[in-house]
């Protein structure tokens, strides 16, 4: 068989294996595509890409990708011609023998090959840019290497071989010699994200994996992974000036294009809006005007970002006469306009002048670099990827002060600029009127002609109309000036001349104080108000010529949206200015306040913050916060409020981060500061101005309370479980799973009101405490909460359909309703169902004690739960059968669970220690901890709770000794294993009981600084990969079975990310980087990270080769150990391994907030240990050992059915 026949062979063999032809034969099929039934055929048509036909040719235009980067991909859409196409056989890895033919397209911009010519939607492509060179490789075959893969084709003919290769290396010449003359401005790395819209994993009906899918400017791009991705290749993209976008259900949305619908899923319905906003907002940038955009990029530097070389930029400063990116855009307009005019290539139609046009076409950025860019060091040119701290430090040295310009002779010389400028504008030198006035020369000079008496006038005289262009929007231009002082400190007003505005309002005098009160409609009064140039005016009538007063844009500090009816008219808005003034507006038409709303938040807010303005904001505006590594400086980031979500951008982000306002663990008032702290970070918002400070802190204080009766409005715990439903829960597994009658018997009223009502308005400040509060008050507390829930815990839609579900008598067909019903609640009422039920089924494990089985329970919550009086047991057969078939509905995973077996039954042996002895209350133990050095001096003795944490002991023990911590002192509890030579700094959040429990006669615990935290918390916050690689000598104990190396120390790889750490015999190649080892081979031996202890220290007798090394424990979950040791080079390298070790192992979150290290010592202690709650034993010695007993024989019965 000839080599053709076998391609074809396996073409018609490989074909017939696969579902969707969107995927290239580059990659494993089998691992991607779920396989269709043998005779469902509708596969093919509903899904796969080859056999969807277009009407016809269509010229496909792509945006360029620097080595992987989707640099330009925000252009608009524009039809490029097809350099070549033709027929080739491609050679996928699987076998060099393999070929297979494909239609091979090349335009300016993309290397595409399709499984025919009538396909709309490629199989691959590869940007022009990333290839470095074309080589022939044989009869008729030749290879296209990019900088991270290489892809072999076969032409029928060594003539048409030579013919594909001399036209791709012409392309790749051609891109090469334009981009020579910005490689010095502009360098943008390799997988640059500049421009993308939206990016992240998506499913893709008719998949088995997830896609990696990009949404930048009017296309959107499918890749198999992110690392395909940042390397630039992809599978296909879609021109969305043909696309639509249509919800489907709760999760799912449809992209349709003529020639295919798309079938995305994302892993949540925020998750879903994000996309279809970004793909709509896509698809309105595709069918907007480019007509103007075209014939500016006509002229070839035009093309690029004036200031960090973007491809095909669709914004532009028409006074400096420079097309520019998006990004840079909103730089430009925090410049103000008396610098720079920044206006839209595509929408603002009306700017876009003929004369405008032509003065681009000719001046651009070819003309204006030459004088605007003259002398940039490389060191501080942009590019691409520069964030926007990067672009506004650039633009303000380029424009505002003019530090690279190249001077005019005349620059200091007024007269002889003025004059230089008035004999200029009558020639078509505009080169040279350009680098007059931004040296200096008045545009509004006199002349010294009485009839033409300025350069204006001059230019018109002169038929020079480009020059009087150039001149009109020059006519109020700042000119360039270096000012003493940190101009980056200082604040850049927004201005958007463009949003314009206007119509009559109700308006009430301005006041100095918030606005407590209801005001009348007879304190407002009608005025004539418009928005035009960034000034908010307003005028008795319209009518009047001179306004009664203004607000300029860039005073404006704050914008509210009142709730309906806060005044006497239906709608209001009040505006907070820097002079410590409110002023309030007021319609009866609701759409016409949001149509003001939304045009005076489009004007004052900053460009790169305009995102906030997609959301409904109730409260929108600019204050000053600290957070992070550095709380030395204030820093201004953009905030709006909307219901109990406060979306940030924050001034060291790129882009919005969202608060979850109800999820806080603490918000309070801290002198003139609104601390709000999170699971992994606290952030200060601080008051610059007292008026809206004061608006903003009311307003959140509100939206992360507790708003309504339903669960959804209370304060929530990271998990989603209402705060008040954790505390009870909390405090009755410490104090009340033992009480006799539990749950049955019933509290005192009064308390039961007082302590519900306590809880509801802020149920973070409440604390629980035995002895303080009773064990009855509290459960019926709990009990009342969900009788007394709007629409109750399993919903008024749902809640019948669990009653009949309790009816089915087929035991597997309930438990799957049961699980099918739990999966429609509410993602807040899912969690709260778990947890109750979770509570409960510990309640009745021991009901020997409590009198409470399972049956007792479901009488007493199921008329509670489901809000009926109770006299049928419908409601509790349900609750019956959930704490009965809790295991398997909820699907409880064992292995999980068996973590928290060591942890309880330290408790438990704690607890009859303390028994027996009689010395303690239960759940305490008392030890000896040491402060900085073992010795008798320095000894304390302090009663070890079961939920104190290394934190809470750590400052316990500083308070004893009154040792005031300093800024940038680290203290830790460290866990000092003697006999090994090496001591483990204990995560702040580590529980210390089960520690203690553990320890060893040679070993102890100490507290003293860790006196390298601050530098590792420096290169966490420094690097820019989760997962750390590097060589380290490694050195293997023997184990039980003698097996294990004994002796000597071994050079090995080491990999860390997320979840295990990797080990490999030996580096390959000196040139594969990590992914590739992580991808080539397997590794020699790999250990979940969870699975670590690593040590500080190596035994001496060891012999390491370095100082600086670990000694690592591993236990497995069938409780088998290992040892070994790792050693560095460096004291940096050690520091840099421990800091990635604290890191994964702990979810990022390697070191407590400042307020949480405050407070650490004062708070009440939070009653879970790990993610499970603890069982505290209660009653007599017998009935404690009895407990243990049981627990010791299977550890797991308390997830088993009873």
């Amino acid at each position: 068989m000839s080599d053709k026949d076998d391609a074809e062979t396996m073409r018609g063999r490989l074909r017939s294996e696969r579902v969707n032809s969107l995927f290239s034969e580059d990659e494993l099929i089998e691992d991607y595509y779920d396989q269709p039934a043998a005779n469902d055929s509708s596969c093919w048509n509903d899904y796969g890409l080859s056999t969807l036909q277009s009407s016809g040719t269509v010229s496909s235009r792509s945006s360029s990708m620097h080595s992987g980067s989707t640099e330009g991909l925000d252009a608009p859409t524009q039809l490029l011609p097809i350099i070549k196409a033709g027929w080739l056989d491609k050679n996928p890895p699987q076998g060099s023998y393999i070929y297979q033919k494909r239609w091979v397209k090349l335009d300016a911009d993309y290397l595409r090959y399709f499984d025919s010519e009538k396909d709309t939607y490629s199989k691959r492509f590869i940007p022009v840019t990333s290839i470095a060179r074309v080589a022939s490789i044989g009869d008729q075959k030749f290879e296209v290497i990019t900088n991270n893969r290489t892809f072999a084709f076969r032409a029928e003919s060594d003539a048409d071989r030579n013919e594909w290769m001399r036209t791709l290396q012409q392309m790749v010449d051609e891109r090469k010699f334009k981009g020579l003359n910005r490689i010095s401005l502009f360098q943008p790395p390799t997988g640059a994200l500049d421009s993308v819209d939206k990016c992240g994993l998506l499913e893709l009906r008719g998949f088995k994996n997830k896609l990696y899918v990009v949404v930048a400017g009017d296309k959107v791009f499918l890749y198999k992974n992110a690392e395909d991705y940042r390397q630039g290749i992809g599978i296909t993209y879609i021109e969305m000036n043909v696309g639509n976008v249509k919800d489907v259900d709760r999760r799912g949305f449809d992209l349709t294009t003529p020639y295919r619908i798309f079938s995305f899923s994302a892993d949540s319905d925020q998750e879903k809006d994000e996309w279809v906003e970004a793909m709509q907002q896509s698809i309105a940038e595709a069918l907007s005007n480019s007509e103007v955009a075209e014939k500016i990029w006509s002229v070839e530097a035009n093309r690029f970002c004036a200031d960090c070389g973007s491809l095909n930029p669709d914004w532009a400063s028409v006074n400096l006469c420079v097309v520019i990116c998006k990004r840079c855009a909103g730089e430009h307009r925090g410049l103000g306009p008396s610098i720079t005019k920044v206006r839209s290539l595509k929408m603002d139609r009306k700017v876009w002048t003929e004369e405008l046009i032509e003065l681009f076409c000719q001046v651009g950025n070819c003309v204006a670099n030459q004088f605007w860019a003259a002398n940039v060091p490389p060191s501080e040119a942009i590019h691409v990827a520069s964030g926007s701290q990067e672009r506004r430090r650039f633009l303000i040295a380029k424009y505002k002060e003019g530090k690279y310009r190249r001077y005019h002779p005349l620059f200091g010389n007024q007269e002889e600029l003025n004059k230089a400028l008035c004999a200029t504008v009558t020639t078509s030198d505009l080169a040279e009127t350009q680098s007059l006035v931004f040296c200096g020369a008045e545009v509004s000079c006199f002349s010294g002609d009485p009839d033409f008496p300025n350069p204006i006038a001059l230019a018109e005289q002169a038929g020079q109309k480009l020059q009087m262009e150039f001149l009109l929007h020059n006519k109020n231009s700042e000119i360039p000036r270096v000012e003493a002082g940190s101009s980056e400190e200082k604040h850049y007003s927004v201005i958007l001349p463009s949003v314009t505005h206007n119509g009559f309002l109700f308006k009430t005098p301005s006041m100095a104080k918030l606005v407590h009160e209801r005001k009348s409609r007879e304190e407002f009064s009608r005025r004539w108000c418009t928005l035009n140039d960034s000034i908010f005016s307003y005028y008795e009538n319209d009518r009047n010529a001179v306004p009664n007063g203004e607000i300029k844009m860039e005073e404006i500090v704050c914008l509210v949206n009142n709730p309906p009816d806060t005044h006497g008219f239906e709608s209001t808005f009040e505006v907070y200015i820097e002079s410590e003034r409110l002023y309030l507006f007021g319609l009866e038409n609701p759409e016409a306040i949001r149509k003001w709303v939304k045009s005076i938040a489009k004007s004052f807010i900053h460009p790169r913050a305009d995102e906030l303005l997609s959301h409904d904001f109730e409260r929108i505006g600019r204050l000053q916060y600290k957070g992070g590594l550095n709380l030395q400086r204030a820093k201004e980031g953009w905030f709006a409020l909307t219901q109990s979500v406060l979306y940030a951008f924050l001034e060291d982000s790129d882009k919005e981060e969202a608060v979850h306002l109800k999820k806080l663990q603490e918000l309070s008032v801290q002198g003139d500061s609104l601390v709000l702290v999170e699971r992994r970070r606290t952030l200060y918002i601080q008051g610059e101005r007292k008026l809206d400070f004061l608006g903003w802190v009311a307003a959140i204080q509100k939206a992360a309370g507790s708003s309504g009766d339903t669960l959804s409005e209370q304060q929530l715990t990271e998990s989603d479980i209402p705060v008040i439903v954790d505390r009870c829960i909390d405090y009755i597994t410490q104090c009340g799973l033992t009480s006799e009658g539990i749950y049955r018997k019933s509290g005192q009223n009064s308390k039961t009101t007082s302590l519900l009502e306590m809880l509801r308005k802020d149920a973070r400040r409440v604390r629980l405490k035995e002895g303080e509060h009773q064990v009855d008050d509290v459960s019926n507390t709990l009990k009342r909460f969900f009788r007394d829930l709007g629409d109750g815990l399993f919903t008024k839609e749902f809640c019948q359909d669990w009653l009949k579900a309790a009816a089915i008598e087929n035991e597997e067909e309930k438990i799957g309703q049961y699980r099918q019903l739990l999966s429609s609640l509410p993602v807040v009422n899912r969690a709260t169902v778990k947890a109750l039920i979770n509570h409960l089924y510990r309640v009745q494990y021991f009901s020997e004690m409590n009198q409470m089985n399972t049956h007792n329970l479901a009488i007493v919550f199921g008329p509670t739960l489901f809000q009926t009086d109770g006299k049928d047991y419908k409601a509790g057969r349900v609750v019956e059968d959930l704490i009965s078939r809790y295991v398997v509905i909820f699907s409880v995973d064992e292995q999980e669970m068996r973590k928290q077996q060591d942890e309880i039954t330290a408790i438990i042996k704690m607890r009859i220690a303390g028994s027996s002895s009689g010395t303690q209350q239960a759940g305490d133990f008392i030890c000896t901890v040491y402060l900085e050095e073992k010795k008798t001096e320095a000894e304390q003795h302090v009663k070890i709770p079961a939920t104190m944490t290394a934190e809470e002991l750590t400052f316990e023990i500083l308070e004893r000794r009154k040792i005031d911590t300093k800024e940038k002192e680290y203290w830790s509890c460290f866990e000092v294993n003697e006999r090994e030579e090496a001591e483990r700094p204990l995560h702040y959040s580590e529980k210390v009981l089960p520690i203690l429990h553990g320890l060893g006669t040679d070993s102890y615990l100490v507290v003293k600084k860790q006196l390298s935290m601050e530098n590792m918390l420096i290169y966490l916050a420094s690097r820019v990969s989760d997962s750390k690689h590097g060589m380290m000598k490694f050195r293997e104990e023997r184990n039980l079975l003698g097996l294990g190396l004994s002796t000597g120390f071994h050079d090995r790889y080491f990999i860390l990310n997320n979840s295990c750490l990797r080990l490999y015999k030996e580096v390959r190649s000196l040139k594969q980087r990590m992914p590739a080892v992580e991808n080539s081979h397997r590794p020699e031996k790999e250990w979940p990270v969870k699975n670590l202890k690593v040590y500080l220290g190596i035994k001496k007798k060891l012999r390491p080769p370095s100082c600086w090394g670990f000694t690592v424990f591993y236990e497995n979950e069938k409780h088998e150990k290992q040892q070994w040791y790792l050693c560095c080079d460096t004291q940096m390298e050690l520091r840099e391994w421990f800091a990635s070790f604290l890191y994964v192992q702990n979810g990022g979150n390697v070191w407590p907030s400042e307020s949480s290290k405050v407070r650490a010592s004062r708070t009440q202690q939070d009653s879970r240990l790990g993610n499970i709650s603890l069982i505290p034993l209660r009653g007599n010695e017998n009935e404690m050992r009895n407990s243990v007993a049981a627990f010791a024989a299977d550890p797991l019965t308390l997830l088993r059915n009873v």
